[in-house]
């Protein structure tokens, strides 16, 4: 399992990039799930809230 941070790190600065330099599909509206046993990766979107201070309108 020590390898587990570096994966999901890479992940997070990959998409820190992508925003800063504007380029490519940003994960927003979904959420990436990453099964290091079975080396799976699964995308579930995942919606807005209305009430929520952070993400509602």
């Amino acid at each position: 399992m020590g390898v587990l941070p570096g994966v999901i790190g890479s992940l997070q600065a990959t998409e820190a990039l992508k925003h800063v330099m504007g380029v490519g599909e940003l994960l927003t509206g979904r959420m990436l799930t990453y099964d290091s046993l079975a080396l799976r990766f699964r995308e579930v979107a995942v919606g807005r809230r209305r009430g929520c201070g952070a993400c509602g309108q």
